[in-house]
């Protein structure tokens, strides 16, 4: 029973270590899409689109 309740103990605190990481993460990543002035982090997809530099010959 010891060794279950270590376990168990252990897995807690990986949970709150992982939570702990993923909220500093997504803090960073706000901070730095904000910096750049792209607004909220859930916009960092959106963005400016790349010149036209005729990459693609005509078709047939």
């Amino acid at each position: 029973m010891f060794d279950y309740e270590l376990h168990r103990h252990r897995r807690d605190q990986l949970i709150r270590e992982a939570d702990a990481e993923r909220l500093a993460r997504q803090a960073r990543k706000a901070r730095t899409s904000r910096a750049r002035g792209r607004g909220s982090a859930g916009d960092a997809g959106e963005g400016r689109v790349a010149p036209d530099n005729r990459s693609f010959v005509r078709a047939a």
